[in-house]
């Protein structure tokens, strides 16, 4: 059956049940789902008119194949309350309309059980969250409940085109401007979700969950100086919210604050002491801090707390000097195993389990994991190597040697930067570790300040329409070229402390050079360049927080290898000796004359706590966090032959 037609059916069994045409709309479902079995939405419709039917088994059955093919299905579980209720079941009925307000908020039918149940529960915290939840929806016109409906299960096109209609007939609702702005950052569109959302608070500075959301978008944008003054306002606007208190702790995470957000973790703790967030947050703190045994402590506790929560595996698998006990690993293997886990935690089991298995060299075993979790992960972002392709050809065409000719003596001087490029896993986290080592230069992190500057100045775009970047650098003012300069001096000043130079190592900045010798001429360039086999194997087999999108495939990772080196050798030939590279097998088999060139490079003096830089106490965010705690080591050069059976498809497309 075409989707039109079964949408069509599916609205007539709906309207049969609105003229409590039940028995006819039993009959037609089941033909519906005879020819159409898998059919989440018409798996919901049953359940309901088994229910009406009072067939709770067959009702319940319906919810049961639902769930297997649809997890997250919110109003699934809202018809399992119901069910639970009419059976007079008080803990399952809660536990259900609890799982389906956690998936879906504006579930208020949910809300409205919750608010009799806990009650009858002696649930008082739950019953004045359910109370407020309720009480707002109440409020609020059925068509925006149906636009946060329809984001929460992910029909996005259908929520915008709904809440634009809305928006046209009451152009200064705020509710309908905070969803548009949720939709924009589904989509990616921050830069429209930030406006709108701080065109809802100019009109209602008091929205708390607008500005909430502005949080959340200016941490897409990486843009955290701004993400903390906006969660600073909102925590003292409400101190005593739970949610904003947390967001607050996240953001002082973001800004190097460990310590301060470890201090409100406890806090949370202490009301909430196996809050599974919570306790990932705090092993994710102190990792970084360093105090690696306190970070295993919480990252057990956490699955402990949950068992399937997938992060809580990674994390500990992830600290790469930790393998998974045998009980862990059972244990993330049976979790990974079960249909109701969400997909997120399956990714994230997968490469936990990977891990494990790598660690047993058990490599057939390990690849299985690692390939699955990466199936999962690709479908889920459909990324595109002709896009990053395209994007290559383009900044060859227009930075070209004339370009750099013409602008000569524009942008702003300061020699402070030292960008660190390349590709993932490629060793730029060990030439950090070396540089921040030097007494002379503060190591940062992977500062999202020239991504931003190339969002800005593509500007707002409608769907299709061409990029303006990299082609607006050619008709910039020398002003703006130092006026983006100086700003990126500003902006990343909250990172450093008192050292005249400071590392950057975004690595995906080796695709916006142009930009930054045009805004910085006097920035030091390193490109940290890795054997293509190892660079991009183990980038395949690491799962990274947010990006990277081309590393979930071994042909996509294999084409952007090969997209990146030959913009670099752009940059070699229209940027002549700006640019030093680094290679990481060299610096292993050399590490005293690597760090010394290195060195002179940036300008600097040998000092040989660069060479000790394992002894260098800092914050490391990046997933080579513990790898450069310890002294250099060579096992993880050739370690792709373990796999090499598996990997022919990214042999292929090296060409090797």
């Amino acid at each position: 059956m075409i989707e039109k037609d079964l949408e069509k059916s599916l609205y007539e069994v709906q309207q049969m049940l609105s003229r409590n045409q039940v028995a006819e709309a039993d009959t037609a479902i089941a033909q519906l789902l005879k020819a159409e079995p898998q059919h989440a939405e018409a798996l919901y419709v049953q359940a309901v008119i088994k229910r009406l039917l009072k067939q709770p088994v067959e009702a319940m059955a319906s919810l049961d194949r639902l769930h297997a093919i649809s997890p997250l299905h919110s109003r699934g579980y809202q018809e399992k309350g119901h069910l639970a209720m009419a059976n007079k079941s008080l803990k399952p009925a809660i536990s259900a309309f609890e799982s389906a307000v956690e998936l879906d908020s504006a579930l208020i039918s949910s809300w409205k059980a919750l608010v009799g149940l806990y009650a009858m529960d002696a649930n008082n915290e739950g019953l004045a969250k359910a109370s407020i939840h309720y009480e707002r929806l109440k409020g609020l016109p059925q068509k925006l409940l149906n636009v946060t409906t329809l984001i929460n299960e992910n029909r996005l096109q259908k929520a915008e085109s709904l809440c634009r209609q809305f928006l046209i007939r009451y152009p200064r609702d705020v509710e309908a401007m905070r969803l548009l702005a949720q939709i924009g950052s589904e989509l990616g569109i921050f830069d429209d979700a930030e406006a709108l959302l701080q065109g809802a608070l100019e009109i209602s500075p008091d929205f708390h969950l607008a500005r909430f959301d502005l949080v959340g978008v200016l941490q897409k944008r990486q843009n955290f100086v701004a993400a903390f003054e906006q969660a600073s306002i909102l925590r003292d606007a409400v101190p005593d919210e739970y949610n904003y208190l947390r967001l607050y702790a996240n953001i002082c995470l973001n800004v190097g604050r460990h310590e301060e957000a470890l201090q409100i973790y406890q806090q949370v703790l202490e009301v909430d002491p196996e809050n599974p967030q919570i306790l990932l947050m705090c092993g994710h703190a102190e990792k970084t801090i360093g105090r690696i045994d306190r970070g295993i402590e919480y990252y057990r506790r956490c699955h402990a707390a949950k068992p399937d929560y997938g992060d809580a595996y990674w994390s500990l698998a992830n600290l790469k000097t930790y393998s998974l006990t045998d009980d862990e690993l059972d244990a993330a293997r049976m979790n990974e195993a079960l249909s109701s886990t969400t997909s997120t935690d399956r990714i994230h089991l997968c490469f936990a389990i990977g891990k494990a298995y790598e660690d047993r060299e058990s490599y057939p075993l390990a690849f299985e994991y690692y390939d699955r979790g990466n199936r999962v992960k690709k479908e889920e972002l459909k990324y595109s190597s002709e896009i990053v392709t395209r994007e290559v050809d383009t900044q060859i065409g227009v930075c070209d040697s004339q370009l750099f000719t013409s602008k000569v003596g524009c942008g702003y001087d300061a020699a402070d930067p030292i960008f660190i490029v390349g590709l993932p896993r490629s060793g730029s986290t060990l030439l950090e570790q070396i540089l921040a080592s030097h007494s002379k230069v503060d190591g940062t992190f992977e500062l999202p300040n020239i991504l931003n500057f190339v969002a800005k100045l593509n500007g707002r775009r409608m769907a299709g329409e061409a990029a303006k970047y990299p082609d607006i650098l050619k008709h910039m003012k020398d002003s703006e070229f130092r006026d983006f300069g100086k700003s990126y001096i500003d902006e990343t000043r909250i990172h450093r402390s008192a050292a005249p130079y400071f590392t950057d190592k975004m690595p995906n900045n080796f695709r916006h050079l142009g930009m930054v010798k045009l805004i910085l001429p006097n920035a030091k360039i390193i490109d940290a360049r890795r054997a293509p086999m190892p660079c991009c194997f183990s980038g395949f087999k690491q799962l990274f927080a947010h990006g990277q999108g081309f590393s979930y495939g071994l042909e996509e990772i294999g084409q952007y290898y090969l997209d990146y080196v030959r913009l670099m050798e752009h940059w070699d030939k229209v940027l002549p000796g700006e640019i030093l590279r680094v290679q990481y097998e060299d610096l292993v088999d050399d590490l005293e004359n690597e760090v010394e060139r290195i060195l002179t490079f940036c300008g600097l003096e040998l000092e040989q706590e660069c060479i000790d830089f394992h002894k260098t106490d800092r914050l490391v965010l990046t997933p080579s966090s513990e790898q450069v705690r310890q002294p250099i080591y060579r096992q993880g050069v050739e370690q792709w032959r373990h796999f090499e059976d598996f990997l022919q498809p990214l042999k292929s497309v090296l060409s090797l």
